[in-house]
């Protein structure tokens, strides 16, 4: 340990810069780890968030986050319905792009019934839930808005008048809860000179179709865009009631899809969140190998280097062991040293990182003990050219 510490004093600028070098790549290391876990956690966010049984969404669909889900708007009555069911809710999902707080930002805007219903923003960090039928919004802090600021959305400013912290879609991006008319209303609403057009158009259609005047002024509302959709209905069971047979009348009566908060999640896993994760575990992977075989070649770079000093110990006596134990020294040292700086710079970057990471002790634990092997094997193969290093090299034989 002695003789380690004293070649490491020797050439304390070379070690001190190694370190650092290290430590950065185990630091891109450990922020992927924390992407990777950060990416699932924002996948499931609004799963594990919502205070729902059973999620109802349109047939045949995998919705509605993986693909789009459409259901008429009083649906969720004909759900309340069902035996078994306390309480049934409309749900809107819509994702947008809009100049908010200065710039365009993209965010998810969540629809709900405020009276009671489901699906609202649960722990407020700042402010309160919506009140008013109209012109409220719930936002995440992430937008960068502040309590009592106007938004536009559409042709409406709304005021906010709650900020969560950490609610995110899928993609990472924050959300913003509104009342449902309001994110119907901000989902559907038309450009006026775009409507005109359309108007016009369908007019023209219905004329070509043998329509007088009158009869077009009373079909033409038939041919306008509805807004009166939801995306899902979330249902609370009834004390007692069995979920499964809900959700068989649900999809035997109203011909609907029903899946629990379980199933949803593993269909986010198994589905929009799967590649991601796949390209971000293969990433991962070759980043713990990269570093490995980095680790190994500066010890055995640092080992040929004092290589006649080696020699110089075997002719004057020095046991093996002696010189096992100043490359395992350095090796070890020079593995915790980086580790160590590494994991700071991690905690540096995660506040400011603008997606989630979310770091998991045993994942950690498990990186650490990787590159702590790998510092070992580097050693193992730095002790093997070292002990073959005849003493007569120190003489320049």
């Amino acid at each position: 340990m002695e003789l380690a510490l004293k070649d490491i004093r020797r050439h304390l600028g070379k070690f001190l810069s190694t370190i650092v070098g290290v430590a950065l790549l185990l630091a891109i290391v450990l922020v992927m780890n924390g992407i990777y876990q950060g990416n699932i956690q924002d996948g499931v966010w609004l799963i594990e968030n919502t205070a729902t049984d059973l999620w109802v969404v349109e047939r045949g669909r995998g919705g509605p986050f993986n693909e789009p889900s459409r259901l008429p708007q009083d649906s969720w009555k004909s759900v309340a319905a069902t035996p078994g069911v306390a309480r049934a809710s409309p749900l809107a999902l819509y994702t947008a792009q809009r100049p908010i707080a200065g710039r365009e930002q993209q965010f998810t805007l969540v629809g709900y019934d405020i009276f009671g219903g489901q699906g609202g923003p649960g722990r407020l960090a700042q402010g309160r839930a919506i009140a008013a039928p109209h012109y409220e919004l719930v936002a995440d802090a992430k937008l960068g808005l502040r309590l009592g600021e106007r938004v536009d959305l559409g042709s409406d400013a709304y005021t906010v008048v709650g900020l969560t912290q950490g609610a995110v879609d899928a993609g990472g991006n924050p959300l913003v809860y509104l009342a449902l008319a309001d994110a119907q209303k901000v989902q559907f609403e038309q450009d006026p000179r775009a409507l005109q057009t359309a108007t016009a158009a369908n007019l023209q259609r219905l004329e070509r179709a043998g329509s007088n005047a009158e009869q077009a002024a009373r079909l033409l509302p038939l041919l306008a865009t509805s807004g009166n959709s939801i995306n899902a209905v979330l249902v609370r069971l009834a004390p007692g009631a069995d979920g499964a047979a809900v959700a068989r009348h649900i999809r035997d009566w109203l011909y609907l899809d029903v899946y629990t908060s379980a199933e949803e999640r593993a269909l986010m896993l198994d589905g929009k969140l799967a590649r991601m994760s796949a390209v971000l575990g293969l990433f991962r992977t070759l980043l713990v190998l990269v570093s490995i075989v980095i680790i190994a070649l500066i010890v055995y770079v640092l080992t040929i280097e004092k290589i006649r000093s080696i020699a110089t110990l075997k002719l004057i006596g020095a046991p093996n062991g002696l010189i096992v134990r100043l490359i395992m020294t350095q090796s070890l040292l020079l593995t915790l040293a980086s580790f160590a700086l590494a994991y700071a710079l991690r905690e540096l970057i995660a506040p400011g990182f603008p997606r989630t990471l979310a770091f998991v002790a045993p994942e950690t634990a498990i990186t650490f003990a990787v590159m702590l092997a790998g510092g070992v094997l580097a050693s193992l193969m730095a002790v093997w050219h070292a002990l073959r290093t005849p003493a007569q090299l120190a003489l320049g034989g």
